[in-house]
């Protein structure tokens, strides 16, 4: 049985009576136009780099499978909210940038953050609480944070992460560097005033900040058709005078391309480019959604055009990787996942002095008069 047929992807039964949120979007290409497109693609990397990506979107999927195991099991707390069916968006345009530049997201972020560079033993401790974690535990799924690989966060508020990102892009710029801001987020942020304040900023002040929209289509329960008057989130640059792009968010390939045009214009000319990424989430909003608000139809079908199963296909017919080189890979990333869960129910939890440190800049005198 191959990766992708084994995924925890929690479809629902119940027929809804919402209209599915891609009816008015633009055209999705056809699997096979996609795997026709994304053929194309493959003669201009070499193996190491193709075989890589496959690498890190597996690691993504079966990542949020364990935990989506461990939440059910009560080992993680709190919100936790799964990247299953858009991993080719993370991978493809984190593969485009190199390791000193900057990624800043939204809660759905542990497949950036593995992608940035850090390990799955400190993200997964930081999903259960550990002192081990990358934010000492204390921050949780939504949360995650490691400078040393430029991972500013993991960000709650919605959209709230896109001007601290222009920030720093701004901060690349003013420092006279090359380095380029990525930042992700979903289309409900769009309809935000900070993404508009932004974007306006972005252009004027000319940073190298690359806007990356993971389009899945839903902002939790609500279609994107009742969310928003215009359904072309990539035309909304227009306002602006930025850059834009509208991808196939299934086609990690294209995903990467897309971002090595943007990430090109932002180091020589420090200009801001908006990616319209368009994809699916196959699981719900969060660990909590019951997911009523879609039909087990409408899912299956975006499922047809599942990111790991067309890469897969595609490496496998060009002759990229032999079946027994996808099993080699299957059972390392395996190893991996079970190694992270087991550094994370080993790790200690935060001492409770804890409480009181990374609060506020100079440190809380804990003693009392």
């Amino acid at each position: 049985m191959s990766a992708e047929e084994t995924s925890a992807t929690g479809v629902m039964d119940q027929e809804s009576p919402e209209t599915d949120a891609a009816t008015n979007a633009a055209p999705a290409q056809t699997t096979g136009e996609l795997k026709a497109a994304q053929k194309s693609r493959l003669a201009e990397l070499d193996r190491e780099t193709l075989i890589d990506i496959y690498h890190q979107m597996l690691l993504a999927r079966r990542f949020e499978e364990k935990a989506a195991e461990a939440y059910s099991g009560g080992k993680i707390g709190g919100f936790c909210h799964l990247y299953i069916g858009q991993e080719a968006v993370a991978i493809g345009a984190i593969s485009a940038i190199r390791r000193d530049d900057y990624v800043l997201t939204s809660y759905r972020e542990h497949a950036h953050a593995i992608a940035k560079g850090m390990s799955p033993e400190s993200v997964m401790a930081e999903l259960f609480g550990k002192a081990t974690g990358c934010s000492k535990g204390k921050g949780g799924s939504m949360h995650m944070f490691d400078k040393e690989f430029g991972f500013l966060g993991g960000h709650a508020i919605v959209g709230g992460q896109i001007p601290l990102a222009t920030g720093v892009a701004f901060a690349s710029k003013y420092k006279g560097t090359d380095q380029v801001t990525l930042c992700f987020f979903g289309e409900a942020a769009v309809n935000q005033g900070a993404f508009h304040e932004s974007l306006n900023m972005a252009q004027l002040w000319k940073v190298p900040c690359i806007y990356i929209c993971e389009n899945n289509q839903y902002g939790m329960g609500t279609s994107l058709e009742r969310a928003m008057s215009s359904h072309d989130i990539s035309q909304k640059s227009c306002a602006y005078d930025i850059a834009a792009e509208f991808v196939d968010g299934m086609d990690v390939l294209a995903v990467r391309e897309a971002t090595l045009r943007a990430v090109e214009r932002a180091r020589k000319d420090y200009l801001p480019t908006l990616l319209e990424v368009r994809t699916y989430r196959f699981m719900g909003h969060s660990m909590s959604d019951p997911g009523n608000y879609r039909t087990r139809a409408e899912i299956e079908r975006h499922q047809e055009r599942d990111p790991i199963k067309l890469f897969s296909a595609s490496l496998k017919e060009e002759g990229v990787l032999s079946d027994s080189e996808f099993q080699e890979i299957e059972a390392q990333v395996k190893e991996q996942v079970e190694k992270a869960v087991k550094f994370a129910e080993e790790s200690p939890l935060p001492d409770p002095k804890e409480l009181y440190t990374d609060v506020y800049a100079s440190p809380i005198n804990t003693q009392r008069d």
